[in-house]
């Protein structure tokens, strides 16, 4: 049995809120609930989701992300001098009833950028004390700071120089990470998505329009989140989620991972990648060849985009095309994202969501003999 994260069966993190949560969140600001009141409504709906979750069998514990609006706006809009903007890169938002423009959230940062006060360390305590499994907190990549407005976005008189940005992003980082794993932290997972969006050559050419080399900035987003995380203890696990977009079942960004590879894979100092492939949006599995011995990678094979559920001979049978490229016992098995990025989630039920953790379970039970 795997003792150290990411298991066999895993998930990526967010989950459907019930509906007398998001009724909550919309009275509160609205002005009709205290924020103390809500609170109370997060810790139940939390307590909830974990024993769900402990059901199930999944060993990796979330708090589903519920005190969240947004999966990344939350944690970087904490930090000193980072504002939430429109992004000057234009996308479309797939999904299997057509295409629609628009410009995804982004971030400006208007001076020095620091860390306050703590971010999510309370959102990590609260989890840690009612769950009997490993609890997992998920973070938004520091990337995202640079990658959806590039230099232009970032204030030149607090950063003439990229250098000194990064070191005080990686430094902000660095103090929440120490944080966390003094509260006992031993799972933390970065939800980096723009190494997957430098996949797509549409989004690879709005890149250099902006004035970025897409070549580069891989390099440049491993040093960066590797200065992050040097710190770390050596009992954390640290992950990392790859996706091409989650808005309400919708995505933007298509292509296989054969761009950024072998940097992804072999410059990154994490444990292991959650990789999507629940479609043809990501491309084969040929670009695991590039994983090394001692990672692992945790297969998104189970949809969080609709509520069909997967056959387990389906699972079973891409598990195997995988094990082509990387061994076997390399191999986990996950939804290929949240189900949740936001306050409004995907469009399935949370009888379906439950069905598709249950079949992740025993699918991993079956390949590997544990879950």
């Amino acid at each position: 049995m795997l003792d150290r994260p990411p298991f066999r069966a895993d998930h990526v993190g967010s989950l459907l809120r019930p509906p007398h949560l998001t009724q909550a969140r919309a009275r509160h600001r609205a002005g009709e609930l205290s924020r103390a009141q809500l609170t109370e409504v997060e810790d139940a709906a939390i307590r909830d989701v974990i024993a769900l979750q402990e059901r199930i069998g999944l060993r990796s514990i979330t708090d589903g992300e519920f005190r969240r609006t947004f999966w990344h706006m939350d944690f970087l809009t904490r930090l000193a001098n980072v504002e939430r903007t429109a992004s000057p890169v234009k996308v479309s938002f797939h999904t299997a009833a057509g295409s629609l423009e628009r410009a995804p959230s982004a971030t400006r940062v208007t001076g020095k950028i620091s860390r306050p006060s703590p971010i999510f360390v309370g959102h990590f305590e609260f989890l840690k004390r009612h769950t009997r499994q490993t609890p997992k907190l998920t973070v938004p990549s520091p990337s995202i700071l640079h990658f959806r407005g590039g230099r232009s976005a970032i204030d030149s008189q607090a950063y003439p120089q990229m250098d000194d940005f990064y070191a005080d992003v990686a430094r902000a980082y660095a103090a929440e990470i120490a944080d966390l794993a003094k509260a006992g932290l031993t799972y933390l997972q970065i939800d980096e998505v723009n190494l997957a969006y430098l996949c797509d050559p549409k989004l690879r050419a709005e890149v250099i329009g902006m004035g970025e080399d897409p070549e580069q900035l891989p390099v440049q987003y491993a040093r960066l989140i590797n200065e992050c995380i040097r710190a770390r203890p050596a009992g954390m696990a640290v992950t990392m989620h790859l996706c091409r977009g989650n808005l309400e079942g919708a995505w933007m960004a298509e292509g296989g991972y054969e761009p950024v590879a072998e940097t992804l894979f072999n410059s990154i100092e994490v444990d292991g990648y959650f990789l999507e492939y629940d479609s043809e949006r990501a491309g084969g599995f040929a670009p695991l060849r590039f994983v090394p011995p001692g990672k692992r990678v945790v297969l998104g094979l189970v949809t969080s985009k609709s509520g069909a559920l997967e056959s387990k001979d389906e699972i079973k049978r891409r598990i195997d095309a995988a094990a082509k490229f990387c061994p076997l016992e390399q191999l986990a098995l996950s939804p290929q994202c949240g189900f949740s990025s936001g306050e409004r989630g995907n469009p399935l039920t949370q009888e379906e969501q439950t069905a598709k953790l249950t079949r992740i379970v025993e699918v991993a039970r079956e390949v590997w003999g544990e879950a």
